[in-house]
């Protein structure tokens, strides 16, 4: 892979040779990570496996599966313990997943920058400091709380010199940069930095996907890759959404995608979130149009207003669940009469 500027979208990921469909791509160790769930204990804070789990006997945050687990964090978790073990009761409450996640990144700086433990071209501080932070369009109350937060981590860590400005762009980063951590099921587990990976562009077409074996991120390619002219690309939301939705979901990224699918959607749009044109003759879908408070014919352009178009909804609601009755009782003659109701 090569890092290049891609117009548009700034650094991107470059195939540098040919990958096949399934291949994986890159696979990274997230540069700091933690579980969702800090008191519980629902994870292990070294792979994330969820069973046989043991807290820290001392700071009683941290969780571990078994002593293999404890003993490979231990040079970053004793930092950590000392410290957390050092907060009254009512600050270690205010410990969330973001702030231990934040602590856990600027304890692995430490370590890695007096060579207590191993560096490598994917796995350094510098690839975090690169990462964008698009601090100038966060708006003031969000800078506030990154403020606040920052606070609460030097409180965390008094002994260690912090730039507090740069712990604030850093958690701009996290909001924008990290990744959630997901089980085979994608259900959450966590959050992690992979820096590497938070070069991979965004595309409501992918040709890769990211996928997570523990705390470990994977991405493997959808479709082939040629050498030096596919820019990698994953999505970072739910791609089964209209235009609306996803561009709506992209706005915590600062940027609008413009995608083949972003720009040419009416169609998908229409069957995704769409009601018939209520000209029987047209064949089109009405859209939402947010300007108008109203549903507007992709074909016609003929409106349906929100309220009515809601009535109508909801009473397709009523007669679908109706449906569904007749059905459950064996009575399919009523069932199809309905559905031709809801049909008209």
């Amino acid at each position: 892979l090569a890092v290049a500027s891609v117009p548009g979208k700034g650094r991107g990921l470059v195939a540098a040779r040919s990958f096949f469909p399934g291949e994986v791509i890159i696979c990274q160790e997230p540069y700091a990570s933690t579980p969702n769930r800090i008191s519980v204990g629902s994870s292990c804070d070294h792979c994330f496996a969820s069973g046989n789990l043991r807290k820290c006997s001392v700071c009683r945050v941290a969780w571990y599966c078994g002593s293999v687990c404890q003993k490979e964090e231990w040079k970053l978790h004793q930092l950590e313990c000392q410290a957390i073990s050092a907060l009254t009761e009512e600050r270690k409450k205010m410990l969330t997943p973001t702030i231990r996640l934040m602590v856990k990144l600027i304890l692995r700086r430490k370590l890695q920058s007096e060579k207590a433990i191993p560096s490598s071209a994917t796995d350094n501080y510098d690839l975090v400091d690169a990462l964008e932070s698009h601090i100038s369009k966060v708006d003031d109350n969000q800078l506030v709380l990154y403020a606040q937060m920052a606070n609460l981590v030097q409180l965390i860590l008094p002994s260690i010199e912090l730039d507090l400005k740069e712990i604030a762009h850093t958690f701009s980063k996290f909001a924008c940069n990290a990744h959630t951590i997901c089980d085979p099921e994608l259900r959450p587990l966590g959050t992690g930095l992979f820096p590497a990976i938070s070069i991979i562009n965004h595309s409501c077409v992918p040709n890769a996907v990211l996928l997570f074996e523990g705390r470990t991120a994977y991405v493997r390619a959808l479709q082939p890759l040629s050498s030096n002219t596919e820019v990698v690309s994953i999505s970072y939301i739910e791609t089964a959404a209209t235009t609306l939705k996803r561009h709506n979901d992209l706005k915590q990224y600062f940027f609008t995608c413009t995608c083949p699918r972003c720009i040419k959607d009416s169609e998908e749009d229409a069957l995704l979130e769409g009601y018939r044109c209520k000209d029987q003759k047209c064949d089109g879908f009405l859209l939402p149009d947010s300007g108008k408070k109203a549903y507007t014919c992709q074909k016609c352009s003929i409106s349906r207003d929100e309220e009515e178009v809601k009535k109508v909804s909801s009473e397709i609601l009523l007669l679908s669940d109706k449906a569904s009755s007749f059905l459950s009782s064996g009575n399919n003659s009523e069932a199809g009469s309905v559905y031709k109701t809801i049909e008209q």
